[in-house]
């Protein structure tokens, strides 16, 4: 197996197990690791930590498949930990159902060389042996998988350097980017968020000879969330403590604002907490936010605005993936034509409004409530890194009409309802002028979403985004019911554009 090689001292099972954690955290559907040793290596230390790491259950009983051949684990990537010591034939890998178990999940292989040429190239060949008193692992290939291995590691190195080198890391939360979560745990200690934020890939050209993240403003690097966090605290808002920071590689070690969301025990959104949201909305906008912020490494990060260009990529997402997603085809010339007309007659009416800084994403994923706190400080504020410069209204319609919550036309209202009363409580507002540019910016981003949700879907194989659509649809509906967006609407009936669709 050919790629780099990678190190990893192992001076007691206490280290095998972080190892295995480590590499649990980077573990995707498909992913081989071979597992090379002589007997009493600590191959199935290392295979038994992994799988406990991936069902969260430190006393889960992993029996060695020695005789069995294969175990299978339903845990969060389904695993299948094979042992072909006893193979006599590496084609035997086929009767032990190896293919399905990799189209399910990922598979752990111990005596990988019993399977000679049958395991994928892209497996990550683990070699575990002798180093002086302990063990010495060493890693080597080439791939997605080795790639995120390695990341995984050097996410040990820089907890390692924080102090938390002994922690327990655990996966959290992912989201529709590339960036991920998990929760460090450490005796003695509250438990923290690591932060995995890879510098953005920027893709190919798609407008102008620029990628679709350049137009859309997209943040490209972790100093971002770090500018941001460190304005928003200044403001008054509560958002993470940021620990630990290597901003170059993209890992951050932050204080854990809690896991109570917006939801009451029936699953429902809780309206009152909508409300405190708005009202923390109403605060942020009353007061005058820089452009330019400081990244505390000497440099800056300038807030990018909500320009036409980024308004219109994004809107475009509905007419690029979603309108191919019902139609069966491309959508015609003429479609974007007339869609580009209407909107662009949509958003000269935003000119001289309110802005602000825009969190982008400001609704119930991203914030955390806090009971026991009082004021502004229940709610904990997180995954702002894309802040813009933009319209007061966007991050209120984010809010009010929760993408992954279904708010009733009820609880949407008395959300802006609270917005509105705290803007006339602090001074001079323009509620009609609010209402409609809130009508426009709740309909860009639910035609964005509507395309982003599918785009997940087709792209990226991430389907459980689509049954979120039909939210999204009546949201879009509700907005496009203001009187300002009557050609609008107009234009999506007539092209099926809010027709309810199984895909």
């Amino acid at each position: 197996m050919t790629g780099l090689v990678l190190e990893r001292l192992l001076a007691d099972e206490t280290q095998t197990a972080l190892l295995g954690e480590d590499l649990a955290l980077s573990l995707r559907p498909g992913d081989v690791l071979a597992l090379k040793g002589d007997l009493g290596a600590g191959k199935s230390t290392l295979a038994r930590a992994l799988i406990r790491a991936l069902a969260d259950d430190a006393g889960l009983d992993v029996p060695s498949p020695t005789f069995t051949l294969v175990q299978s684990y339903d845990t969060r990537i389904p695993v299948h930990h094979f042992d072909l010591y006893r193979l006599s034939s590496a084609t035997e890998i086929d009767e032990l159902g190896f293919e399905e178990a990799l189209a399910q999940g990922a598979a752990l292989v111990e005596w990988p060389e019993r399977a000679q040429d049958y395991l994928p190239k892209t497996s990550v060949l683990i070699e575990i042996v002798q180093h002086g008193e302990g063990r010495l692992a060493r890693l080597s290939g080439e791939g997605a998988a080795f790639d995120r291995a390695a990341r995984s590691l050097a996410m040990r190195r820089f907890l390692e350097s924080a102090g938390w080198g002994e922690a327990r890391r655990r996966h959290f939360i992912g989201d529709a980017s590339a960036r991920s979560y998990e929760i460090v745990s450490l005796a003695g200690a509250e438990p923290r968020v690591l932060m995995n934020s890879p510098r953005l890939v920027l893709g190919p050209p798609v407008r102008d000879g620029r990628p679709y993240a350049e137009i859309a403003h997209t943040a490209q690097s972790v100093s971002a969330f770090v500018a941001i966090d460190r304005a928003l605290k200044a403001g008054g808002v509560s958002v993470p403590e940021i620990h630990a920071e290597d901003q170059d590689q993209g890992f951050l070690l932050l204080e854990h604002l809690g896991s109570e969301g917006f939801l009451g025990s029936d699953g429902q959104p809780v309206a009152a907490r909508y409300a405190a949201a708005a009202e923390l909305l109403a605060m942020m906008h009353g007061r005058a936010w820089p452009q330019r912020l400081e990244t505390g490494r000497g440099d800056f990060h300038d807030v990018p605005p909500f320009d036409r260009d980024a308004m219109m990529i994004e809107a475009d997402l509905l007419v690029d993936w979603y309108v191919p997603a019902i139609s069966g085809s491309p959508a015609s010339d003429a479609l974007r034509a007339g869609y580009h007309k209407e909107w662009n007659a949509l958003l000269d009416r935003l000119q001289g409004r309110e802005v602000t800084l825009m969190l982008r994403d400001f609704h119930s994923p991203n914030i955390i409530w806090r009971g026991d706190r009082s004021g502004h400080d229940r709610l904990g504020i997180v995954d702002f890194q894309d802040a813009l410069i933009g319209p007061c209204a966007y991050d209120v319609a984010s809010l009010a009409m929760d993408a992954r919550v279904t708010m009733s036309p009820e609880i949407e209202r008395e959300t802006l309802d609270a917005y509105v009363a705290a803007r006339y409580a602090a001074g001079a507002f323009d509620e009609e002028s609010f209402l409609e540019s809130y009508a426009i910016m709740a309909a860009q981003r639910n035609s964005k979403i509507l395309g982003i949700f599918v785009r997940l879907e087709k792209r990226d194989g991430k389907p459980y985004y689509l049954k979120h659509l039909p939210r999204i649809r009546d949201y879009l509906r509700r907005a496009l019911s203001h009187p300002a967006l009557a050609s609008l609407r107009e234009f999506y009936n007539a092209n099926g554009l809010l027709e309810e669709r199984a895909l």
